[in-house]
Formats: C-alpha cells, sequence, structure tokens
C-alpha cells in the first residue's frame, strides 16, 4: 500500500541515510513529529536511543529489537519504545511505517 499522493506536500526530514534508501515525509507539531518512512532499499537501521516513539508497519516487515526483545513486524502491527530504551532494526526494501516522535525536533524539517 503507498500513501497517498498528497503526502507528497509535506515536507522531508533530514535524517542519516540517503534518499534512494529511505523516503520520509513528516507532520510537526509543538508536542510531536509523524513521520512517514517508504523503505525503497533494505537497511539496517544501528542501535540507538531517544524520546519515546510509536509506530506501525504499514506495508513490508520490519525485525525490530527494543531492549532485550527481537520482534518481527508486518502490516498491522505496531511497536512502542520508551524513553531512553535502545532500539534498531532490520527493514525489507518496500516497507511503510508511520511512527509518532515524542521529540518534536528529533529530526529536522528540510526546507
Amino acid at each position: 500500500m503507498s500513501f497517498p499522493d498528497f503526502f507528497d506536500s509535506f515536507p522531508a526530514i533530514d535524517v542519516p541515510f540517503p534518499e534512494d534508501v529511505v523516503g520520509t515525509r513528516a507532520i510537526r507539531s509543538d508536542q510531536g513529529l509523524v513521520v512517514f518512512f517508504t523503505f525503497h532499499r533494505d537497511m539496517d537501521l544501528p542501535m540507538h536511543a531517544h524520546g519515546a516513539q510509536w509506530g506501525s508497519v504499514i506495508a513490508g516487515e520490519i525485525t525490530s529489537t527494543i531492549g532485550e526483545d527481537t520482534r518481527v513486524y508486518r502490516s498491522g502491527d505496531s511497536y512502542s519504545i520508551p524513553a531512553g530504551v535502545l532500539h534498531g532494526a532490520k527493514i525489507k526494501a518496500g516497507t511503510r511505517v508511520v511512527d509518532v516522535f515524542q521529540e518534536a525536533d528529533r529530526y529536522p524539517l528540510k526546507a
């Protein structure tokens, strides 16, 4: 399932990965950041930590480690990552995810 075309009018975010690997569109408020990720290629997301995060897999597959727990998430699955907990993932090409970050400034918006 693709995201609707009107999402293309949302700004992208500045992430440390090439745009041919992952595409982004975002909506930010003072209270948080919502990001629509589209993974064009397989990607390994290194272990890291930040403020709280919630996400839902729209399409594709993610193998994610959150703390000591490793699980496979597929379309319709959601996950919650408490603030400060180490997490990382292996994400398959074609995966689409919606992530909500507690930190409104987790990633800067691109102009």
